[in-house]
This record gives C-alpha cells, structure tokens and sequence, in this order.
C-alpha cells in the first residue's frame, strides 16, 4: 500500500462525505439515462422536412467518437466524426448534422450548428430546449432533442435511439443502459466495505502505482482512455491508455520492483506500473490474442495485473459493456482520491 493512501478512508462515513458528490454523481447515471430517453419518446423521428437517407452524417460535440464507434460498423451512408471548429466544406442539404451540446452553449459548435443552417443541412442537436444552441439551430429541417440533464452519456444514447429510428444506427436500450448503470452503482456503492467493493479494491491496487490502462475493442479502448483521464485527474500522476504497439515497450522496460527495498524511503524511486486490463467480453480472436501478449509479459516483468470484466453487461450490447467498463473505472477513480486526499489532510 502506498504511504500516501488511506484504505481506512474508504470506509470510513465520515471521509466519505468528501467525495459524496461524486459518489452521487455515478450513482445517478442510471436515472439520467432514463430521464433523457423519456424527454425524447414522444418526439417525430421523422419529422426532418425534405430528409429521405441522408449523404452523409457528421457529428460534432462530447462523446462524437463514441456514436461513431457505435454506428460506423452498421450505418448505411458516411460517418464522420468532426472535432475541428467549424464544418467541412463538403456539408450541404443533402447531409445530417448530429450535435451533442449537454451543456448547451458550446460556442465552436454554436458556430457549426449556424453554418449547418445557412447550408441547409438537416440538423439534430440534443440540448436543453432553452438553451442557445437550440435557438441557434430553430430551422423547419433542425430536430431538438431534449436533454435537461447535462450528461454527455444520457445524450448520446438519446441521440443513438434516434439515429436508429432513422435507419442509421443499430437499435439501443436506453434501459439496458440505466440498468447496467444502477448495477454498477450497487456493486461499487461506498457502504460496500473494501472486502466486497470492486472499485474500492482497484482503488487500493492502484495506490502506489502509475496505471497502464487497456481496453482491446474500440469501445474498450475508448473507455480505457475515459478511465486513464479520471485517473489523472484523481491522483495527478501519469496514466496511460493505450494500444498494443505503444504498451508493450512501456511494459518491457518495467524493472521489477526490489521486495528487499526501505519501503520509508522515497527518494528518487519511480512508483511501479500496473496494468489495468478493460475486458468487454469481446469474443474477437485478436483482442484476445492481444490481452494474452500483454498479460504474459507483465507477468514475466513482475507487473500486477488488475483485470476489470463486465459482470451484468456480459449478454448485453456494446453500449452496455461500454456503460460497465467506464463507470467500474470511475468509481475507482473517485475512491482512489479519497484515499490519497487523507494524506493531504495530515500535511
């Protein structure tokens, strides 16, 4: 265990309510899903004026990538996903434009949206109804959809329910979703003591240590790369999310850790690695071939490996095993700060 981290804060009620907004924040995921979808059940799909099967679909805002890994194995027509301001110059009537604004007053992509309009581009934009964006995109062939919410995952997933009604995307349970969500919730809740918390667990494993997240599927990986975030963020130390190619040389020049070293003394010792491996349930031979490679060498450098699988998601979609990877990370993520913050406190 790291001499920074507190495990005894995990449990404790008390430190715990130093994280509580988090905490509640996760947990809630599940209900923000269901909120959203219901805002948005009673809304004509169909309703774009002039909109057969688009050209093409370019979508812009948080999480774009992540609609894309989602529909580009199943979309009937080009998918991009746009991160540069504006749009590309191709973009005109024949073409969607999907916006996520959870927050609803993005100024480059309030811009985008405009250039959709004066185009004449068909236009989803899933923000708060009163927000400017949703001004800004008010066109006989622009869909609002509502989120109140604030939750770039509540917005996707609306936006995907959508995309299928279309014919554009593959179908989605937003209630598969919520529930995956809750599950999660209840496994990694804090009144779970350490013994039977798998976050609080990783928390733990991860206390002295620099993490080397990954995830083999495209969904995975883009969950490796959200938890790898929420990891530096929490401890303010490097942590990588990454592929084969770039993980194996990390991993081969990992030294194994001296068993006989002063565990008092700090001074210039670099924290070890540990591999933190996001396992979807992907039955595609080379992610496990993969997960196999990067397992035996950690082994064989003397690096701990942490596998985190889908439990409850396990028969379910992508989108689901996704929702479950990403939160057992987060939830993670939020314990392993509260055991280092007691450090802080002592200070």
């Amino acid at each position: 265990m790291g001499l920074d981290f507190d495990d005894s804060r995990l449990d404790d009620p008390a430190a715990l309510a130093a994280v509580d907004s988090q905490l509640r924040q996760l947990a809630s995921a599940g209900a923000r899903v269901r909120v959203a979808a219901e805002a948005t059940s009673q809304l004509p799909a169909g309703g774009f004026e002039a909109l057969d099967r688009p050209r093409g679909v370019i979508c812009l805002g948080a999480e774009a990538r992540l609609v894309r890994a989602l529909l580009e194995p199943v979309c009937p027509v080009p998918f991009v996903a746009w991160g540069i301001d504006g749009l590309p110059g191709w973009v005109g009537p024949l073409d969607l434009v999907v916006v996520l604004a959870s927050e609803g007053s993005e100024p480059d992509l309030m811009g985008a949206v405009a250039e959709a309009v004066r185009r004449g581009a068909a236009v989803m934009v899933a923000a708060n109804p009163d927000s400017p964006i949703a001004e800004q995109a008010a066109s006989r062939n622009t869909l609002v959809l509502p989120t109140r919410m604030g939750d770039p995952l509540a917005t996707v997933i609306v936006v995907l329910e959508v995309l299928h009604e279309l014919g554009l995307g593959p179908s989605v349970s937003s209630e598969a979703v919520a529930r995956t969500a809750d599950a999660v919730a209840e496994d990694c809740s804090p009144h779970r003591d350490l013994s039977a918390n798998p976050a609080k667990d990783l928390a733990l494993a991860l206390a002295d240590a620099e993490p080397l997240v990954w995830g083999g599927s495209v969904l995975a990986a883009r969950a490796a790369r959200r938890v790898a975030e929420a990891l530096r963020r929490a401890t303010g130390r490097p942590a990588l999310a990454a592929d084969l190619g770039a993980l194996l040389p990390v991993l081969a020049s990992c030294a194994p850790r001296d068993p006989f070293a002063d565990p008092f003394d700090e001074s210039g010792t670099p924290l070890p690695s540990v591999l933190v491996v996001l396992d979807d349930a992907e039955p595609d031979e080379r992610v496990r071939r993969e997960r196999g490679q990067l397992v035996s060498l950690a082994e064989r450098q003397g690096v701990r490996v942490c596998p985190v699988a889908v439990e409850h998601a396990a028969e379910g979609g992508p989108l689901e095993r996704y929702v479950e990877l990403l939160q057992r990370g987060l939830y993670a993520a939020t314990y392993l700060e509260l055991g280092l913050s007691g450090h802080e406190e002592r200070r």
